[in-house]
């Protein structure tokens, strides 16, 4: 009996490793078609934009004007879901005056190509680039305004790889985890999910790379990615601050949970934003 036990759980170990294997973009990207909302839902002027990124992938994109631009934002998504979930988040911001760029990246919202890590990191350039190369042709003032990048969960990690590879005003993450392994050792401690992964998306690495300013927000009800991710996170980045000679950045605490959350419905969460634009696009 006990052998028969023994087999069983290694044969239920070793379907866990492949399906890992075969499976874990399907864990980690959860893409929707095209919106079927437009931001004019909402009565918001924005314009239809497409990105090319440096692997020629066309990305759809929404561009917010704000009525007096002081930066420019490229919102970076989580997950799941399209840009047609986060027109909320688009207006906020652009009513905070930052003309906003809301984009999906491949294999989301009816783009083509195939999602990998990189990619990701490609397309978020791709968004970058059009703002720097746009914004003293296409937004007014016909002057160049300083960039920010926002990034709600993966989005965060998507965004820290950001501020590496471009020069960023400031940064904000919402929600992000330390690292998709520290992730999955947590939602499968029995699997050798470090050794396994081919997605990493390893933030806590890449911290004293940030050298912009940068505001944490995580709430202590988030359900799918806990609180401990962000106070790593924010632990690594002061120190990583503190032994360069940067300020430190900030943090906030927001309510609800994962999905349910965010600066929308946290007013701290919102006053730290608003505080943090200030004293960054002053």
């Amino acid at each position: 009996m006990v052998f028969a036990l023994l087999r069983i759980a290694v044969a239920v170990v070793v379907v866990a490793v492949i399906l890992l294997v075969v499976f874990q973009g399907k864990l980690v990207w959860a893409p929707t078609g095209a919106p079927d909302v437009t931001p004019s839902l909402l009565k918001i002027p924005y314009r239809d934009v497409t990105l090319t990124t440096r692997d020629g992938v066309a990305l759809h994109a929404w561009l917010l004007p704000a009525e007096e631009p002081r930066g420019l934002l490229v919102f970076c998504h989580g997950n799941g879901g399209s840009i047609g979930d986060r027109i909320d988040d688009g207006a906020a911001l652009r009513r905070l005056g930052l003309t906003t760029l809301l984009f999906d990246y491949r294999g989301y919202g009816g783009n083509g190509g195939s999602l990998s890590e990189e990619g990701t990191y490609l397309d978020a350039e791709a968004a970058y680039d059009f703002l720097a190369a746009s914004s003293a042709k296409l937004l007014p003032p016909a002057k160049p305004l300083p960039i920010l990048a926002f990034g709600e969960s993966l989005g965060g990690a998507i965004a820290i790889e950001l501020a590496r590879r471009r020069k960023l005003a400031g940064l904000v993450t919402e929600s992000t985890f330390t690292s998709i392994a520290d992730m999955g050792a947590e939602l499968y401690p029995f699997l050798p999910v470090r050794w396994l992964l081919r997605i990493r998306y390893a933030s806590v690495d890449k911290v004293a790379d940030v050298k912009c300013p940068w505001l944490l927000l995580h709430s202590r009800a988030d359900d799918i990615v806990p609180y401990a991710h962000g106070e790593r996170l924010l632990a690594a980045a002061t120190a990583a601050a503190q032994a360069a000679g940067r300020s430190p950045p900030r943090f906030a605490e927001l309510r609800g949970g994962h999905n349910e959350g965010g600066f929308l419905v946290s007013p701290d969460g919102k006053a730290a934003l608003a505080s943090f634009l200030d004293s960054v696009l002053r």
